[in-house]
């Protein structure tokens, strides 16, 4: 394998970090076009090494904020990996390695019993209360390499927007309805944009995003970090298509989380409630654009399995009965569960 991030890595750590002292292990992540390796010194510490494309501007910035936004959630006592050296030039950054375990690994497992699962989310839905209400504080939005805040124009640029490009058009070829599909788009935008943004944003916070190190969860991939409403993480862990968590379950955790919330900062559960909705549904066509976009233009076929499933929790959350306002869309949605 090419040892230039390792042998980078090690001169960023120090001397005691030689390449001849340390054995390379490369990490294959899962959408990203970062390259990862594990460095395991002779003395049984590890560390992670990543670095962004080369010649990427936008993926240098990238790399910055995951080291500025990183070094922020540690002062806040947000469980993520510890951080320990970075290059402004390169990009290339060194962290703690958090090993090969994912909160979708035990979950999956079938050595790992339910209540255990439960207890793994339990722990993570309280720390993500946390994350929210401590992080925000002190939070500098010029650390943001994508845009500041989680706003209108995202949730229709590049959520339903790109569900309709990614995969209605590009994966699908549908022929849709523009005018009517775009209505329910601004009208679920404007729904959704009634939410508090004042609130630290991970935006990509799922099952494989969590490690579970020594029955502790910690956070990773956190560098699209910027400010927004408190509901759209919470329907990113718990609508997780790689996950499909049963609904009581879900249930529980919503309850046990806005336990935690509420004893963090006053915010009325039915107002939640009604605002996880909205946030969880924009969220779900986000998640569908982009295994649309990563399977079909980036040919990560790792991600079209997961096509399905996320259809069908959208077309379960568009039948309920307070849902009667987006029938142009359940429609479109069924449409796509015929074709994929």
């Amino acid at each position: 394998m090419d040892n230039a991030l390792a042998k980078q890595a090690c001169a960023l750590l120090g001397s005691t970090w030689q390449l001849e002292r340390v054995s390379v292990e490369q990490l294959t992540p899962d959408g990203s076009q970062r390259k990862f390796c594990r460095l395991v010194h002779e003395d049984g510490s590890a560390r992670v090494a990543i670095a962004p494309p080369e010649n990427d501007a936008v993926a240098l910035k990238e790399a910055a904020a995951g080291w500025t936004i990183g070094r922020h959630l540690l002062s806040c006592g947000v469980p993520v990996s510890a951080l320990f050296a970075y290059d402004e030039t390169s990009g290339v950054l060194v962290c703690e390695d958090l090993g090969n375990v994912r909160l979708h690994d035990v979950l999956m497992s079938s050595d790992s019993p339910p209540d255990y699962v439960e207890t793994l989310y339990t722990q993570t839905v309280v720390q993500l209360a946390r994350m929210q209400v401590r992080a925000c504080a002190q939070f500098n939005t010029s650390w943001c390499w994508d845009t500041a805040v989680y706003d209108r124009h995202i949730m229709l640029e590049r959520e339903s927007g790109y569900f309709l490009r990614a995969l209605c058009h590009d994966l699908l070829g549908l022929q849709v309805d523009l005018q009517a599909v775009r209505q329910e788009f601004e009208r679920l935008a404007d729904w959704a944009s009634q939410a508090d943004i004042g609130f630290f944003l991970h935006r990509d916070f799922q099952s494989r995003n969590i490690m579970v190190l020594e029955g502790k969860v910690r956070f990773i991939d956190y560098q699209a970090g910027r400010l927004g409403p408190l509901g759209y993480d919470l329907s990113s862990l718990l609508i997780d298509p790689y996950a499909t968590l049963p609904q009581e379950m879900q249930k529980r955790l919503v309850e046990r989380y806005l336990d935690e919330l509420t004893a963090l900062v006053p915010y009325d559960r039915e107002q939640f409630k009604n605002e996880y909705l909205a946030l969880s549904l924009q969220r779900n066509l986000q998640i569908l654009g982009a295994f649309a976009y990563l399977s079909h233009r980036r040919r990560k076929l790792f991600f079209r399995q997961y096509i399905k499933p996320a259809l069908e929790n959208l077309h379960e959350n568009l039948n309920r009965p307070d849902q009667g306002k987006f029938p142009f869309l359940r429609s479109l949605v069924e449409q796509c569960l015929t074709e994929v």
